[in-house]
């Protein structure tokens, strides 16, 4: 039986701020062998998880957070997170005092007193713009990281208030698997994948791995896997001037057309207009 150290609080790097929010970029080395212990939600807290997987748990329930992922934190409010089946994360975070929050909440869910009912979001199309663009902001400036603040605000409770109720207790071992898989799928996203291989991986049938995949993550496997790559094209072409059809290609596309139809779907634009359009939220 191995003993359990304390996990230590993650690295912090502030990246901009205003009245009534900050946005900052959090590292965390834990892993397997650190003990979680009880944190609190100063203020309201959305972030985008950029790498890793880790447990969250709330008052609102248990979630599995996963890159492309949005992490929900009510003000005051409790929490644990661990990192059992993995180790290390990266998240991009916005914190929110509570009036602020609660002004933009209203407008999105018409609920003056609304509060996060589910602990997370799992990656989504819907989301897929907001989260490239944060996380291109990460040098931009404070206005355009305002105006990111609000809108990602606005989307995450709008979408949180029409979310299903967390998912029942998942299986250990089937959580174990499905980790493993977000993992290699983070480092091996531009190569081609397929359910053989990724079943192979969790070293279940492809069934067995599909039916648990989707109920843990909330996408199937190509969803998920087109999700990341269109993000972090999005990212590129947002933060660099790359050629487009190299980062697509490098991002795991094998053609233009189709990243391009992919991306104007998910992004509700076209790449080069994408481009121009850096700083702006």
């Amino acid at each position: 039986m191995s003993l359990q150290r304390q996990q230590r609080a993650p690295d912090i790097r502030h990246i901009a701020s205003g009245v009534g929010w900050r946005l900052s970029e959090f590292v965390c080395d834990a892993g397997p062998d650190d003990r979680p212990f009880e944190e609190r939600h100063d203020d309201v807290s959305i972030s985008l998880v950029a790498s890793g997987t880790f447990d969250y748990r709330t008052h609102a329930g248990a979630a599995f957070l996963h890159p492309g992922g949005i992490l929900l934190g009510a003000a005051g409010r409790c929490y644990e997170c661990g990192h059992e089946h993995g180790r290390g994360d990266r998240c991009i975070s916005y914190a929110f005092r509570a009036d602020y929050f609660a002004e933009i909440a209203c407008d999105a869910t018409g609920e003056a007193d609304f509060e996060f009912a589910t602990p997370a979001l799992p990656a989504s199309l819907g989301l897929a713009s907001l989260a490239a663009r944060l996380e291109a902001l990460v040098d931009a400036q404070a206005l355009a990281t305002e105006e990111a603040a609000i809108r990602f605000a606005h989307a995450a409770a709008r979408t949180a208030a029409g979310a299903p109720a967390a998912r029942g207790k998942i299986a250990a071992r089937d959580k174990r698997r499905v980790a493993d898989v977000l993992r290699f799928i983070e480092t091996h996203a531009d190569e081609a994948l397929d359910l053989d291989r990724l079943a192979a991986i969790a070293g279940v049938s492809k069934f067995h791995f599909l039916r648990s995949f989707t109920r843990i993550v909330g996408l199937t496997p190509y969803r998920y896997l087109l999700l990341m790559r269109l993000r972090r094209a999005g990212a590129a072409i947002a933060a660099t001037d790359r050629p487009i059809s190299e980062i697509a290609f490098d991002a795991g596309f094998d053609d233009l057309s189709t990243f391009n139809a992919h991306f104007r779907a998910a992004m509700g634009t076209n790449p080069g207009a994408w481009r121009r359009e850096r700083g702006k939220i």
